[in-house]
């Protein structure tokens, strides 16, 4: 029978079970860490809902593996900041104490959400896992190996992926090697990325605290896997005013300039001060500038100060682009990479396309500050750069509620491929035409009059 998988990010945000409750303990530097106050946190960590951390106790108390593979896979998962068998107990005797504060817990599901979890619950072979889990270890073992004050800890646990669970094995695994600071590179980073998507984790599970050597920052990089970035994904987090919601102006634009899931710190900073900077350094006016970035965003009549002026607001963006910068690589020279020229003609026959539609719906919105943002969004694809002006119609035309036809998406999906970007740029985000025989250059009133 096969087995049953959790979807761990339904319940989690981190790390967790017994690999996520070994990181809570190397966090309390500043306390002496003994078998009560270890068992006190467990039972906290089971009060708090981690009901894989009893879960893990059991499959490990209750396996074949030697007390000593068991011994070794915990040393590295806390750097021996608490040793059971130092303390005078023994193992399986702490494992037990462990499991008692940690009972089994059942939570009856309504039946909607229980399918809801069956159309996402992971289908992974353990067979299928072992192996893969296997080779990253394989491929980590030397920096574990030189990095890991464990004996034996690579053949430890591989023995614990391959005759018990991989499952507990990755999570052991990766949690030895942040504990240890062991360098990953960004291929096998990605690698581990995807096995921890398979096995439904949240991300975080697998990056934090994951000593990855990241490749140069590149202000050029177009293939991020969430989608949006640079200037159009600033404007969705400032869109009309539910950004208030989620803080300050500055803290806003950090959530940008921090957002570098998966990606080398400083990335998303980079891309988006290559964008403000390509306009920044244009003779674009200051209304064009401020047209481009309200209809982008959402913010027509919104009669806030602080992107009153176009220009001013992105010198703003570009300070804190620097700062993050200059935090994460002292030495790192901000540079605007060539324009993609070549393909200038192909994206204006796009924003050419759409102009009738949305000039129409541009005028609907009776807001004086973004009446030129069609002339300004045809300017940066002629004389600025072709994919900013390709990202900022896609943004403007998500932003405008402006359909498309399929003819279209298919299109912008080559242009897209072209620029670099990855599968999750285009997506369900543009809305499609009810009607895929309506022209796509027929006027918004138009299409409205009965």
């Amino acid at each position: 029978m096969a087995q049953v998988r959790e979807v761990y990010y339904v319940d989690y945000g981190a790390d967790f079970g017994i690999s996520g409750f070994a990181r809570k303990l190397l966090s309390r530097t500043a306390l002496r860490l003994d078998e009560p106050v270890v068992t006190a946190f467990a039972a906290a960590a089971a009060e708090d809902d981690d009901d894989r951390l009893g879960e893990d106790v059991r499959l490990l108390l209750d396996s074949p593996l030697p007390d000593t593979v068991i011994h070794a896979v915990w040393l590295a998962a806390v750097r021996r900041c608490f040793d059971p068998v130092e303390e005078g107990t023994g193992l399986r005797t702490w494992l037990r104490r462990l499991s008692d504060v940690c009972p089994p817990q059942t939570r009856e599901l309504h039946a909607s959400e229980a399918k809801a979890l069956d159309e996402v619950r992971p289908v992974v072979t353990e067979e299928e896992l072992r192996r893969s889990v296997a080779a990253e270890i394989d491929q980590a073992a030397a920096g574990l190996e030189r990095a890991v004050a464990v004996p034996d800890i690579v053949p430890a646990l591989r023995q614990v992926v391959n005759q018990l669970n991989a499952d507990l094995g990755f999570r052991l695994f990766l949690r030895a090697a942040k504990a240890y600071s062991v360098p990953v590179g960004k291929d096998q980073y990605d690698r581990l990325l995807k096995i921890g998507e398979r096995l439904a984790y949240p991300t975080a599970a697998v990056y934090d605290d994951l000593n990855v050597r990241w490749p140069p920052i590149d202000p050029s990089r177009r293939d991020f896997e969430l989608g949006r970035f640079g200037l159009p994904m600033l404007a969705a987090v400032f869109w009309q005013d539910a950004w208030r919601y989620e803080g300050t102006v500055l803290e806003n634009i950090r959530t940008i300039t921090h957002r570098d899931l998966g990606d080398g710190p400083g990335s998303q900073a980079a891309v988006l001060l290559e964008d403000v900077q390509r306009l920044l350094g244009s003779t674009l006016s200051g209304n064009a500038v401020t047209a481009l970035w309200r209809a982008a965003s959402g913010r027509w009549n919104y009669p806030d100060e602080f992107d009153a002026d176009g220009r001013a607001w992105l010198e703003q963006v570009a300070q804190v682009c620097r700062e993050r910068l200059k935090d994460v690589d002292p030495v790192y020279t901000p540079l605007v990479s060539p324009a993609r020229a070549e393909l200038a003609k192909t994206v204006l026959r796009e924003v050419q396309q759409v102009t009738p539609v949305l000039t129409d719906k541009i005028a609907s919105t009776d807001a004086a500050a973004v009446r030129g943002v069609v002339a300004a969004l045809k300017d940066v694809v002629t004389a600025i750069d072709p994919d900013l002006g390709f990202r900022l119609l896609l943004q403007i035309l998500h932003a405008c509620d402006v359909p498309i036809t399929e003819a279209q998406r298919t299109r912008y999906m080559v242009i897209g491929e072209r620029f670099g970007y990855s599968e999750d740029h285009i997506d369900d985000r543009l809305p499609g035409l009810e009607d895929e025989r309506i022209d796509p250059d027929t006027s918004v009133r138009d299409r409205c009059t009965p």
